[in-house]
């Protein structure tokens, strides 16, 4: 009987996370572990039960994918970390590779690829969606991307995050208890490290990062 491959899941939709769940649980030769759906409850479901394989969204909320990919390579180097996600950009990848991802699985995808990716990264490979590559290989178009494995100082996130959210530097600094110039200061430090140049890209990153969602549920 072959060994069974133990499975972590994380993803912030429910629906998502109970298909992938129903496809990997279907396999004789594999079993989900665990399951998270943000950042924070999946670094620490993965440190409890230490999977052979984790499947991560790169957009969660608290902690996104890739800096989640990040920790994990230096908290449980056993774990082999696979991202899903519905970003098709080059830069991406990339970065994920970069963190210590073992594979890079668009979610529309999903159903043909992750079973065999599941398995490749079990034993040791890595594995690219051949969508992606054949979206590559035809346009030679790299997308920009902002940058997902920078850290911000706690600061600097939070004059980023109410940004976002459409509050002005007055009520910025007002809410922080800080001067206008240093909202200003922080956010320029923060728009720099993250290579965004424009709001375009700060919500595409906010986005990312579960802050435009917090908003909608509050």
């Amino acid at each position: 009987m072959k060994p069974v491959i133990r499975v972590a899941l994380s993803d912030d939709h429910p629906i998502v996370l109970s298909g992938l769940r129903e496809l990997i649980n279907s396999e004789p030769d594999m079993q989900v572990v665990c399951e998270s759906r943000n950042g924070i409850q999946a670094r620490a479901a993965i440190l409890e039960h230490k999977p052979d394989v984790a499947v991560i969204d790169i957009s969660m909320p608290e902690l996104n994918g890739i800096a989640l990919t990040r920790q994990l390579a230096q908290e449980a180097p056993a774990v082999r970390t696979m991202l899903l996600t519905l970003h098709e950009d080059r830069t991406y990848l990339q970065q994920a590779f970069n963190a210590g991802a073992r594979a890079y699985i668009l979610k529309r995808s999903a159903t043909e690829c992750l079973i065999s990716a599941i398995r490749s990264v079990a034993t040791g490979g890595q594995y690219v969606d051949p969508a992606l590559h054949l979206a590559v290989e035809n346009t030679g178009v790299v997308s920009s991307a902002p940058r997902l494995d920078v850290a911000l100082s706690r600061r600097e996130a939070d004059v980023l995050k109410q940004t976002a959210l459409g509050l002005s530097l007055k009520e910025i600094a007002s809410h922080l208890v800080i001067g206008i110039k240093t909202v200003e200061t922080h956010k320029s430090r923060a728009m720099d490290k993250l290579g965004l140049t424009s709001r375009v890209e700060l919500m595409r990153y906010a986005a990312l990062q579960g802050w435009l969602s917090a908003r909608t549920a509050g």
